[in-house]
Formats: structure tokens, C-alpha cells, sequence
């Protein structure tokens, strides 16, 4: 997964996210992984180096009303995944 807010990957993005700071009004909650081989399940995902290297690349947003869905920070595995 590559997330960028540079307006030259724009174009190259699958998805437009915003990243929330309260969990309870987010669409997908995330826990970063330090091994890409663990990101495995929806909500996992390794921050890929750049954008060549990712099998996703988003585009982060900070207006909620342009994003395709939203995206919490969890420091726990346990609760990641889709809430819808």
C-alpha cells in the first residue's frame, strides 16, 4: 500500500481516502505491518517504499466529502478490518 497527498500521483491512485483520527467513523481500520507477508487480510496493510513497489497506491485526501472511504490507525492487529 503507497498513500501520498503529492497531486502527481493523482492520477496513478486506485482510491481517494481520508484519514480519520476517531475510530468510531472510520470505513476501514488499519494496522501497519512490519512484513509485507503478514498483510495478508483486509485492514493489514505494508507501507510500500514508493509507488512502484505497491500493490495499491491511495491518495489521501484532507476532505472527507472527496474520499472514496475512510481510514483509521489502529495499534492493535486485533481490531482491524471493515466496518461496512
Amino acid at each position: 500500500m503507497f498513500l501520498t497527498s503529492d497531486p502527481k500521483y493523482k492520477s496513478l491512485a486506485h482510491y481517494v481516502v481520508y484519514l480519520e483520527t476517531e475510530e468510531a467513523f472510520a470505513n476501514l481500520v488499519v494496522f501497519k505491518e512490519e512484513n509485507k507477508l503478514f498483510a495478508d487480510k483486509p485492514g493489514l496493510w505494508y507501507p510500500a517504499p514508493a509507488h512502484d513497489f505497491a500493490d495499491h497506491v491511495l491518495f489521501v485526501t484532507t476532505n472527507r466529502a472527496f474520499a472514496d472511504f475512510s481510514v483509521f490507525y489502529t495499534k492493535s492487529r486485533s481490531f482491524a478490518g471493515c466496518r461496512e
